[in-house]
């Protein structure tokens, strides 16, 4: 394995897949010493044209990718969507105008689904419905057809392999029999006045970044096709009756989607993944997979024996297997995910990756049905795998030359091929075909050709010896040609079962912050995925130990390997369990660095554990409720160091976080005013626990970078 990768020097020879942005600001002249070409800056990843996941018809002859395009001007994004053929080395993809649509998928039949909120006639309601149009290999199209609408809007739509039936789902009210029901009562809004009201029993309160409608939920309802054309009032997949079904979210919430949801290839049973809404939700990671008839009646728990999570149901091509990704420990949801495979005729279930120590996090069949491939993070890369269903082997596949980087959305085709995307440190995502599962060639060039414009970055892989002498990695990313001496970032990872592992980012994007002139460095520290079970749980409740010790000795080790970096000069940055560590750094390391960026940090743990939506999470964490181990939450409480503080913060929150409420983020700015540091507090109303809209991000970025470039580049900061 290479340990350094150079990007943005090669470009790949493909046909252009996207329309080059207009009007780009003029790059003003490197400022950077050594540098031929310009660095690339905030607003260039803002509006770096973004790929999406493929989607391929039967035959595997056809892809469909959607781009997406952000407006360099007013940073408005909008989809544009290609059709490419793969039976054509070298075929330029073609535009297929005037498709606004998403969830774009082949059905059997040849046609492509979409979900739409176009108005099929003057009137109608603004809802998702789902359409489809016939598609040639030219990228001719046909009149567009409503295949499923209602008075509500469709959140997401899944097909039978043989095109017999449809599951929609979106959220509905339990007691509603039909998909729909917009007009309902919400029992959360009982009045007179605004005030919501909820009940102990309901489950989660809050969620993610949005206040629960108890009594909605996410739900599938089922429909046979005709002629493309959803028939009948349909069948909840939850179940007509609530008291013989379950009262669940399917998709689970707030990320689940079809990948929750599978057909037996006769469109006879449907196969999906649901939490059950009660009293005991916020506390519990118990996913569990149902099977469902179609018929309305109450769906067969197939899990029952597990209480942790089981997710992701990927039925076999000849319909005899079930196959999905299973943890092992309840309220653990950094557990190992293995690979259970349920013999549908015999009844039959076997665990096949007990035998290795990766974590799954995909599963496909392989078109012939004797294994399965599925992807897994490894120490850095998250490469692909071959799993035999008879023997349980793994075999690792080599699909890129290199490093693997990240490899995600992967397809597996007739004939052994498989289509995915891959994206680095260094660059965003293309796409990829593969013959044979051997070595792939690109097919697009999304983003390749504008980043090999931007001046080059260089990522070094290390590793060291790090707390209780394991080996711990990491990685250096810096602007290739850059002269020294370079200040330092050390970048520090969310999750905490989390990695800066060699992928993309849109949000915090290592290449980005090297190319304002810094040597950004991260680190792997205990508790980080890819590395094996052991090592992930490592950090439980260890927040401030071990990782703590890893992230001292490898920013040593990392100044160490390159005499360019002025580790004189350096600030930390860290988001989620990231700002935790940088707020625990500013009490117990306080005399490192020269600043701080602190996003989304704990700084309370008490506060945090009574104000956090999914409690599970600290419980697991910290041995147990704040009451039960009052001791371990104190003991690696960063706002019990504060007398220690000294070190100048910017801190950066969302009034939408729920995760990480935005409260800890003002208790923390509370305490470097009371002590006179200096501070700044940056909050997004209308974010959560990222950064996501285009005109946020940019101020993000500009408002990180001018923090760093006061303390890290200024001669006299006047402090």
């Amino acid at each position: 394995m290479r340990n350094i990768l150079a990007f943005g020097a090669v470009v790949a020879a493909v046909a252009l897949s996207a329309t080059p942005l207009a009007a780009q600001e003029a790059a003003p002249p490197p400022a950077i010493p050594g540098l031929a070409h310009p660095p690339m800056s905030a607003r260039d990843l803002v509006t770096l044209p973004r790929l999406g996941a493929p989607a391929v018809n039967r035959e595997g002859t056809l892809a469909v990718y959607s781009v997406t395009i952000t407006d360099p001007e007013t940073l408005k994004r909008s989809p544009q969507h290609y059709l490419l053929d793969l039976t054509k080395p070298g075929a330029a993809p073609v535009p297929m105008e005037g498709l606004t649509a998403s969830d774009v998928t082949f059905g059997p039949d040849g046609y492509l689904y979409y979900l739409s909120d176009a108005a099929p006639e003057e009137g109608a309601p603004e809802v998702s419905r789902v359409w489809r149009m016939s598609v040639a290999a030219d990228g001719s199209t046909g009149n567009p057809e409503v295949v499923a609408g209602f008075d509500a809007s469709i959140a997401g739509f899944k097909l039978a392999p043989n095109g017999a039936a449809i599951a929609v789902w979106g959220e509905v009210p339990r007691d509603c029999p039909t998909f729909g029901c917009p007009d309902a009562p919400q029992r959360s809004l009982p009045g007179p006045g605004t005030g919501r009201l909820y009940d102990g029993t309901d489950g989660f309160v809050r969620h993610w970044d949005r206040w629960a409608t108890p009594g909605t939920h996410n739900r599938i309802f089922t429909f046979p096709l005709v002629d493309g054309k959803a028939q009948g009032p349909g069948a909840p997949a939850d179940g007509f009756d609530p008291a013989t079904g379950i009262t669940a979210d399917t998709p689970t919430m707030p990320f689940g989607g079809g990948e929750e949801i599978a057909f037996a290839p006769d469109g006879k049973t449907l196969y999906f993944t649901a939490r059950l809404a009660n009293a005991e939700e916020p506390r519990s990671t118990n996913l569990d997979i149902y099977a469902a008839d179609l018929t309305g009646a109450a769906p067969r728990l197939l899990t029952a024996g597990n209480l942790a999570t089981d997710t992701t149901p990927a039925v076999s091509p000849d319909g005899r297997y079930l196959a999905w990704l299973a943890m092992e420990r309840p309220t653990y949801e950094a557990d190992r995910l293995e690979v259970q495979l349920l013999d549908l005729k015999t009844g039959k279930a076997r665990n096949l990756t007990a035998g290795t120590d990766l974590s799954f996090g995909s599963l496909a069949w392989a078109a012939d049905g004797k294994s399965l491939i599925a992807t897994a993070q490894q120490v850095l890369d998250t490469p692909a795998f071959r799993i035999d269903i008879a023997t349980g082997k793994v075999t690792e596949l080599n699909l890129m030359a290199g490093n693997e980087a990240h490899i995600a959305n992967l397809v597996p085709l007739p004939g052994g091929r498989a289509l995915f995307t891959r994206d680095s440190l260094g660059a965003p995502s293309e796409l990829y075909l593969s013959d044979g599962m051997g070595q792939a060639r690109p097919l697009t060039d999304v983003a390749t050709t504008r980043m090999g414009q931007m001046a080059s970055v260089v990522t070094r892989r290390f590793s060291f010896a790090g707390a209780n002498g394991d080996t711990v990695w990491g990685q250096i990313t810096r602007l290739a040609d850059q002269e020294g001496p370079i200040p330092a970032i050390l970048y520090i990872h969310g999750g905490p079962q989390g990695s800066f592992n060699d992928s993309w980012s849109n949000r915090w994007n290592p290449r980005v912050t090297a190319s304002q002139g810094y040597a950004v460095i991260s680190v792997d520290f205990h508790g980080s995925t890819g590395y094996g079970q052991a090592f992930t749980d490592a950090i439980n409740r260890d927040w401030g130990g071990k990782p703590l010790e890893d992230l001292q000795k490898g920013l040593a080790a990392a100044l160490a390997l390159d005499p360019q970096i002025d580790g004189e000069r350096a600030c930390a940055m860290g988001a989620s369990y990231g700002g935790y560590m940088v707020n625990w750094i500013a009490g117990n390391w306080p005399d490192r660095f020269d600043c701080i960026v602190q996003h989304d940090g704990l700084f309370d743990m008490r506060s945090m554990y009574y104000a956090t939506e999914e409690s599970w999470f600290p419980r697991w964490d910290f041995g147990g409720s704040y009451e039960e181990a009052k001791d371990t939450y104190e003991k690696w409480n960063p706002a019990n160091y504060v007398a220690n503080w000294r070190t100048p913060m910017l801190v950066v929150t969302g009034e939408k976080d729920f995760r990480v409420p935005y409260t800890q983020g003002l208790q923390s700015f509370t305490a470097l005013q009371e002590r006179g540091i200096p501070s700044q507090l940056l909050v997004f109303p209308d974010e959560n626990h990222w950064v996501l809209g285009a005109k946020n991000s940019l101020q993000w970025h500009n408002t990180v970078f001018a923090w760093l470039d006061r303390w890290l580049k200024a001669e006299d900061n006047g402090e």
